[in-house]
C-alpha cells in the first residue's frame, strides 16, 4: 500500500511496466523498426537502380562513338578507291563521281554524328553509294536495285544498312565472272525490310579487310540500337551469300 501522495517506483531500467509482458515490447519496437528497415532497403535499391540504368547508358553511348568511329574511316577509304578507279580510267564519270562522294562525306560528317536521321537521307546515302558502283563497274555486273514504299517522317539510325551493300559488292564483282547483285528495300507501315543478295565471285581482298568488320559492327549496333525491335538473318553458303533484316521503325 503507497500512502496518499506517493507515487510508485518506476520498474527496473529495461523491464516493461508490471502491467505491459517483455514479449509485448518486443513486438512494439519491432513494429517501429521494420517499417523504418524496409524504407533505407528500398531507397538503396533505387539508387543502385539508378546507377546500374546510367552505367548501362554510359557504356551503351561509349560503344556506338567506338563503332561509329570505325564505320566512318571504313566507308571514306571504299569510296576513294572507287573515285581512284575512276580517274586511273580517264572516266568522263570522274567529276560526276566526285560530287557523289562529297554527298557521302557531308552525310557523314553532319547527320550521321547524331542519335537517328531522316530515313530519306539514308537512303539517298545508299543510292550516292550504289550509283558511284554502277559508274565504275558498268555493265560487267547485274545490279538489281529497288526501293518500294514511302519514307515519310520515318527515323532511323545513321549508316545501320550500308554496311550489308557494301559487303556485296566488296564480294560479289568479277569482270571476268557472272557477277550479281540484288538489292531490295522495303518499307511497310513502321517497318523496314532489306534483302540483299550476290552471287560469290573470285575476287583478292586484301588482309586489312578481310575481317568483315563493317558487317560485325552492324550487327552490334543493331543489338544496342534495336534490341527486340529487329531481325538479322545472313546465309553464307558456298555458291552465294545474303543478308535479310528487317527493323521497326
Amino acid at each position: 500500500m503507497f500512502k496518499s501522495g506517493e507515487r510508485p517506483s518506476p520498474p527496473p531500467y529495461g523491464k516493461p511496466p508490471h502491467n505491459q509482458p517483455e514479449g509485448d515490447v518486443f513486438i512494439d519496437v519491432n513494429q517501429k523498426i521494420f517499417p523504418f528497415l524496409v524504407v533505407i532497403f528500398f531507397s538503396l535499391i533505387l539508387r543502385v537502380s539508378s546507377r546500374w540504368r546510367e552505367t548501362e547508358r554510359e557504356k551503351m553511348n561509349a560503344e556506338l562513338s567506338y563503332l561509329k568511329a570505325q564505320i566512318n574511316p571504313h566507308f571514306l577509304f571504299n569510296t576513294l578507291n572507287s573515285i581512284y578507279s575512276l580517274a586511273i580510267m580517264k572516266s568522263d564519270e570522274t567529276p560526276t563521281a566526285v560530287v557523289k562522294l562529297s554527298g557521302m562525306m557531308r552525310y557523314v560528317l553532319s547527320e550521321a554524328t547524331t542519335d537517328s536521321v531522316s530515313l530519306e537521307k539514308e537512303i539517298i546515302y545508299i543510292k550516292n553509294y550504289i550509283d558511284l558502283q554502277k559508274i565504275r563497274f558498268g555493265e560487267s555486273i547485274s545490279l538489281d536495285f529497288s526501293i518500294n514504299g514511302t519514307t515519310n517522317g520515318k527515323q532511323i539510325a545513321p549508316l545501320i544498312l550500308i554496311s550489308f551493300i557494301e559487303n556485296a559488292f566488296k564480294h560479289g564483282i568479277n569482270a571476268e565472272e557472272d557477277s550479281v547483285i540484288k538489292i531490295k528495300i522495303n518499307i511497310i507501315d513502321e517497318e523496314l525490310f532489306l534483302n540483299v543478295f550476290n552471287k560469290k565471285v573470285a575476287v583478292h581482298i586484301s588482309e586489312e579487310n578481310k575481317s568483315g568488320l563493317g558487317v560485325e559492327n552492324t550487327r552490334n549496333r543493331l543489338e544496342l540500337l534495336y534490341p527486340k525491335r529487329h531481325k538479322l538473318s545472313i546465309f553464307d553458303t558456298e555458291k552465294d551469300y545474303l543478308v535479310e533484316l528487317s527493323i521497326v521503325l
